[in-house]
């Protein structure tokens, strides 16, 4: 057992752990053969459970309400157990794997570590703790017989998962890319921070069988590993379901930057026939703002189609071409300039239409380069030529 801050945090922990444990009680009905989602329940009810029965407040109840001295020693130690084996448990099964060997491996995790909360209750019976003691449990009875040994057996049982679990984390990340890289990169060092907590108290422990007194990585070392650990370990989890959604708005939000210029030079179109909802930004998500966008720019750019000319397109890309644009840079300056000068049609002349237009379907790639390239001097200077001839045609 630990010392540590006051109960209200290990509280305010333990039952957010076990509320987003029952929200997905639904799921598991539902899915009850889903492994994956078996060992995510399973980690999250053992560590909301191992939370509450480690808060100081806790360990005092369950002494006085059992009247067995360290009563709370065996069952923080037990949950402490089942939350290692849950961990390895949930890697074994997120790593992608041959199924018969997942199986296998699942299976042996499930035993080993079932057996190990046996052996702690059994060990704890077997021993003998009559003096209490809520913070320095570890080092104080190092030297009792059979509690030495349920000291050892949770401390190593912690310890090897979490290596192992570190381990396979680090290695699954380099076959990986993106959020779920980056989440596992998280989990791989929240798990060592675990091990250096064991080995510490292990240390600790050790001591006391030479004589030596080493009691403050029990009390003053190992506890400032925890909020390290804890935090790291929720990021860990965390980031592989939040990141891909951060990534799709922050693409989203990155696209629309580059869609402004298109959107500002096309928005006040007329589109009969196309229905605009309204979609207003700062209540409508940016992926789906995205996707009104682009749609309410091809209803514009359909629009001008029949104010389009070919022979304006074919000049403009023979200018770009003559500046130094390369051939596809050239198609897109030439696009732009012919769809700004058929804005400007539109809006003066629209009775005025070019004898052919052209046969252009652009697509989802072409919008961005179409409005980037809405910003270069060539284009701004093709459409002012264009747009003067146009209305001094016009005027004679």
């Amino acid at each position: 057992m630990t010392s540590g801050p006051s109960s209200l945090g290990f509280y305010v922990y333990g039952i957010m752990l076990l509320l987003v444990c029952a929200m997905k009680l639904p799921a598991l009905v539902r899915r009850h053969h889903d492994t994956l989602l078996r060992a995510a329940c399973l980690l999250l009810f053992a560590a909301g459970c191992l939370m509450i029965f480690a808060a100081p407040d806790s360990i005092a109840a369950l002494n006085r309400a059992t009247g067995v001295t360290n009563f709370a020693a065996p069952v923080v130690y037990a949950t402490t157990t089942a939350f290692s084996g849950a961990s390895l448990l949930l890697i074994v099964n997120w790593r992608p794997a041959p199924p018969e060997q997942t199986r296998r491996v699942s299976r042996l995790c499930v035993t080993a570590y079932g057996l190990a909360i046996v052996a702690i209750a059994a060990l704890f019976w077997a021993g003998s703790t009559s003096v209490e003691q809520p913070t320095l449990f570890d080092a104080f009875y190092a030297n009792t017989p059979y509690i030495r040994e349920m000291i050892v057996l949770y401390l190593v049982a912690q310890g090897a998962a979490m290596m192992a679990a570190s381990t396979l984390c680090w290695r699954w990340s380099r076959e990986v890319h993106g959020s779920l890289r980056a989440g596992l990169r998280i989990l791989a060092p929240a798990y060592l921070i675990i091990v250096c907590y064991d080995v510490m108290r292990l240390i600790a422990v050790a001591a006391r069988w030479t004589d030596h007194n080493l009691v403050f990585l029990v009390d003053k070392v190992s506890p400032q590993l925890a909020a390290p650990a804890s935090v790291l370990g929720a990021l860990g989890f965390v980031f592989p379901l939040v990141g891909p959604r951060i990534s799709e708005t922050a693409r989203a939000l990155r696209q629309l930057w580059q869609l402004a210029p298109l959107w500002r030079a096309l928005e006040d179109i007329p589109t009969p026939g196309a229905i605009r909802a309204p979609l207003p930004w700062w209540r409508t998500p940016p992926a789906v703002l995205l996707t009104g966008r682009k749609t309410a720019l091809y209803d514009a750019i359909l629009a001008l189609i029949p104010y389009c000319d070919p022979a304006i397109r074919e000049a403009a890309y023979n200018t770009a071409l003559r500046n130094g644009d390369d051939e596809s840079h050239a198609e897109v300056t030439a696009d732009a300039a012919m769809i700004l000068v058929a804005r400007e049609r539109q809006r003066t002349t629209p009775d005025h239409l070019p004898h052919d237009s052209p046969a252009v379907a652009w697509r989802a790639q072409d919008l961005i380069p179409l409005s980037q390239s809405l910003t270069s001097p060539l284009v701004r200077d093709l459409r002012e030529h264009y747009v003067s001839a146009q209305k001094a045609a016009h005027h004679e």
